[in-house]
């Protein structure tokens, strides 16, 4: 006798098999189209003649260390958040907050101030990012103050080092200032933009946003699944810091530090280590982009960017460079922004090369596209499922571009 179970299985037994899943068609993100229509063009520029031989040279040359910096450092900050370093530090950043939402504030704005300052802004931008909007889940508080914390620190705190911002990389090298010096000229600029970043955080997005008595339960402490692992990818990072105060090129300490981090994951974990950890949209994107913006400049853009930056000399002519960066910057990106307006200056006219540099590193947060730290950070928070309202994150985000850049260009010619 077949009890109603058996029917079951036979039923199940008889019954056609279950359609294969739908195969997911792989599709290119925007971009990296982008990235490769630049670098395709760029080809063409150089090889077609739009762009003379000898510029193509001495431009590849010269972002040759740059591309090795940017590749080595990328990939030494993947590998960090994959060994849990900055899961740790925001962890641990929320338990030493005790609850207050105003000490949770100061300590997420001073985590991206230093992750953007010794990586880079773009580390901060994309993974430090979807740090703090799980922090916020965890926390169960709204997301948006801690998302705009990352782009908006990102961007104002990339001054002070070389190695905070690729502008920076050919500012220093254009103005031929060593990584303590360039420092040194920067402190007080990068001062006031921190100073005017955090006053505008708190007002339009953390004191508006907090709970009822400014309190929230703090999380539990975050152990790394590897401690070893974890130990290593510190001790890395602490490395390149190091390399860079010592004076060692950047491209060199970046290698040496991220060297030390793929030995402990070939030793710990090397199924992580996979072609896709190369920021290669990234590289083709700087490439490409370096060799049509020198082509631009030789075919009119040279005397479109002099004419907005004038001759003017002193407080007037700092504050035209630094507001020509900035318009430049969200009307195209920052960094053809830079490029060009380097190229019309002369190099031994410091003040107006560091006043642009201001404009294109604090100014680019009016316009989603005005640096690839910012579309880096949409990406993240539309990959993290967060919405952060646009026209009251457009409209803060000017006041911070106009008041920032004016705040670290006049803090500029003070110590000029």
């Amino acid at each position: 006798m077949r009890t109603s179970s058996d029917v079951k299985l036979a039923a199940v037994a008889d019954a056609p098999p279950a359609p294969p899943e739908p195969t997911r068609r792989w599709r290119p993100h925007p971009l990296d189209l982008v990235a490769v229509v630049l670098a395709v063009v760029g080809a063409a520029c150089a090889l077609s003649g739009l762009l003379p031989r000898a510029e193509t040279t001495a431009t590849l040359h010269r972002i040759l260390p740059l591309l090795l910096f940017l590749g080595t450092v990328i990939v030494l900050a993947e590998l960090t958040a994959v060994a849990g370093v900055f899961d740790v530090l925001a962890s641990r950043l929320a338990i030493a907050a005790r609850g207050r939402w105003a000490a949770l504030f100061l300590l997420c704005g001073g985590l991206a101030t230093v992750t953007t300052l010794v990586l880079n802004l773009d580390t901060t931008a994309v993974l430090l990012t979807p740090v703090l909007l799980a922090l916020a889940r965890n926390l169960r508080v709204p997301a948006a103050p801690l998302a705009v914390t990352t782009v908006w620190l990102a961007n104002t705190a990339s001054l002070l080092l070389p190695v905070s911002n690729l502008t920076n990389l050919l500012a220093a090298d254009r103005v031929g200032l060593a990584p303590l010096a360039y420092a040194e000229r920067m402190a007080l600029p990068q001062l006031a933009a921190v100073a005017v970043t955090v006053a505008l955080l708190w007002y339009a997005w953390w004191r508006r946003e907090r709970s009822v008595g400014g309190r929230f339960v703090a999380p539990a402490r975050h152990v790394p699944a590897d401690p070893v692992l974890h130990r290593t990818a510190l001790a890395g990072c602490l490395l390149f810091v190091a390399g860079i105060v010592a004076g060692v090129e950047i491209g060199l300490a970046s290698t040496v530090a991220l060297a030390l981090v793929l030995l402990g994951f070939v030793v710990r974990s090397p199924a992580t280590l996979r072609p896709g950890l190369v920021p290669v949209r990234l590289l083709l994107f700087v490439t490409g982009l370096f060799l049509v913006v020198q082509t631009l400049g030789r075919h009119g853009l040279d005397d479109l960017v002099g004419n907005l930056l004038g001759t003017d000399g002193g407080a007037l002519g700092a504050l035209r460079a630094g507001g020509t960066g900035a318009l430049l910057s969200n009307a195209v990106n920052n960094l053809p922004a830079y490029l060009a307006g380097e190229s019309v200056l002369p190099a031994g006219d410091h003040t107006r090369l560091l006043a642009l540099l201001i404009g294109t590193n604090v100014g680019p947060l009016a316009a989603p596209w005005a640096s690839l730290a910012t579309l880096l950070w949409f990406e993240r928070c539309r990959a993290a499922g967060v919405r952060v309202p646009v026209t009251r994150f457009v409209v803060t985000s000017t006041v911070l571009a106009v008041t920032g850049t004016l705040a670290a260009v006049g803090a500029l010619l003070l110590v000029s």
